[in-house]
């Protein structure tokens, strides 16, 4: 009877363990999706987990009215937790283009989730009460729920998502906690009641989650067919992001977690914009350095000048610079920059390996995404800046890509303030781009000894800029933005300003 017992319990700890993972996944899941489609990963992961807790404690609460049938009802939400959090992905996929439904959906899945597993763990208490020590219970329930959360967030981000992709990893999930349901179903059968039943219940939700896995590769490109109305011709989920590639007659477009980050139709116009002011009134452009701009487009640029010995690029997603190394369509674009033997490519973080380089820079071009989280707008901070002068040669040029001054004036003249603090001479500029509008640009000087109007060096074949910097410095009224803070690390203000203005749109 002893062995019997010891089994019983261990194989119901071992459902905790499930729970927990899975559990954490879901709402992982959810939070991927969130700052995929609202932006401002740090609010939706705040707020996704705040509800989830709260869902948690909800159901604990009403755990207490649940006297009867324990071990059945224990299943039963087994299934229900598994089979919820399993389709929640497919479900916020096919809702991803309109937002006020997806949010509304998405907070009601995360809440039935965290209530059905906050009734899971009393309820197992309650089932093992009579038959472990209270202190052991405790002890035990405790420690397997916590390595279950450890596990899911560590599998999470480094392999869950860049192998399954979320769709994929919340239906496996789903599937592991059914496949407990149905273990219990025949391991436990001479304590459960209507035991065929729960398990043709059980196995009925397993070939659901089944088949809508078989199929998520369809569902994805369905969902994504629609938000986009494009041709995909290109999809993948990174460690960092979900990349996706589209084609429409001639225009190809890329989209970074839902977010438009070029257009082949009108790239030059921004990347000339961003790359040629500073390389034509640098002194030197011996040794470049690119922060972001996975996409090669800026390097691009810079390889037009014959004086450049040495690129070096700085971007997080290895998926990205890899992609637009080997893809041919990309790699026609970007004219094969990034496999130049001129260039070397770093798979860091920027704010990071900025801290640990030891050479000098004559011109930096920083094309990071824009500042739409906190883990972006330490990138735009004055303490980023200061670190980034301590790489500049004497007289070096810095551009920084710096959002618009239309849609966001706050927002690009927080930058354009925050890097006046650092550097003695800084000027600000704009340039329109159709896919975008006005776009703005943030330029330094590391000394004085540079004038912004001199052109130094020139290239043949440019389809938009003209070399006459004073054209691309002038701002209307309603470009302007006045008594606005500095971007510090301690205070974040620039994504605050960056999430009121594009927000409203």
């Amino acid at each position: 009877m002893g062995n019997k017992f010891l089994k019983f319990e261990y194989l119901l700890l071992f459902a905790v363990f499930t729970i927990a993972t899975c559990g954490l996944v879901y709402e992982l899941v959810a939070g991927t999706l969130a700052s995929y489609l609202l932006g401002d990963s740090v609010k939706q992961f705040s707020f996704i987990i705040g509800v989830y807790l709260f869902s948690m404690g909800i159901g604990s609460y009403f755990s207490k009215f649940i006297t009867k049938n324990l071990l059945n009802t224990f299943v039963e939400i087994e299934i229900l937790v598994g089979l919820i959090g399993g389709l929640s992905s497919v479900i916020l996929f096919l809702l991803f283009e309109t937002a006020f439904a997806f949010q509304f959906i998405l907070y009601l899945l995360v809440f039935i989730t965290g209530c059905l597993v906050g009734l899971e763990i009393p309820l197992l208490m309650n089932i093992l009460k009579d038959k472990v020590a209270f202190k052991d219970l405790v002890s035990n329930v405790f420690t397997f729920d916590y390595i279950g959360a450890l596990l899911a967030s560590i599998l999470f981000p480094l392999i869950l998502v860049p192998k399954l992709g979320i769709i994929g990893t919340s239906l496996f999930f789903g599937m592991i906690n059914i496949s407990i349901a149905i273990v219990l179903c025949y391991l436990l059968k001479s304590e459960l009641k209507k035991v065929k039943l729960l398990r043709a219940k059980a196995i009925f939700s397993f070939l659901v989650l089944l088949v809508t896995f078989f199929f998520s590769e369809n569902i994805l490109s369905y969902s994504e067919g629609k938000l986009y109305g494009e041709n995909i011709i290109y999809t993948n989920s990174t460690q960092y992001q979900r990349i996706v590639l589209t084609h429409n007659k001639s225009d190809y477009r890329l989209y970074l977690n839902n977010n438009l980050q070029f257009s082949s139709a009108d790239e030059y116009r921004y990347h000339e914009a961003l790359v040629h002011p500073a390389m034509s009134m640098a002194k030197k452009v011996d040794n470049v350095l690119v922060l972001g701009g996975g996409d090669g487009l800026a390097v691009r640029e810079i390889l037009k000048y014959k004086d450049v010995k040495k690129v070096t690029l700085v971007d997080l997603d290895e998926g990205m610079t890899k992609l637009f190394k080997t893809n041919q369509v990309l790699v026609d674009f970007n004219k094969n920059a990034l496999n130049n033997s001129k260039v070397t490519v770093y798979n860091k973080d920027a704010y990071i390996w900025a801290k640990e380089t030891k050479e000098k820079f004559d011109v930096v071009i920083i094309d990071f995404p824009d500042p739409s989280n906190y883990s972006l707008g330490k990138l735009y901070s004055l303490n980023f800046y200061s670190t980034m002068q301590q790489l500049l040669s004497p007289d070096a040029v810095v551009v920084i890509q710096t959002t618009s001054p239309y849609f966001a004036p706050k927002s690009f003249w927080c930058i354009n303030k925050t890097v006046m603090q650092v550097f003695p001479q800084i000027d600000a500029y704009h340039a329109y781009v159709p896919s975008f509008g006005e776009w703005g640009f943030t330029i330094a000087i590391n000394g004085f000894g540079t004038n912004f109007n001199k052109v130094n060096r020139t290239v043949d074949g440019l389809r938009f800029y003209n070399y006459q910097f004073e054209k691309f410095n002038y701002f209307s009224n309603d470009m302007i933005s006045k008594d606005i803070k500095i971007n510090r690390l301690d205070n974040q203000v620039l994504v605050r300003y960056f999430d009121e203005e594009w927000g409203k749109l």
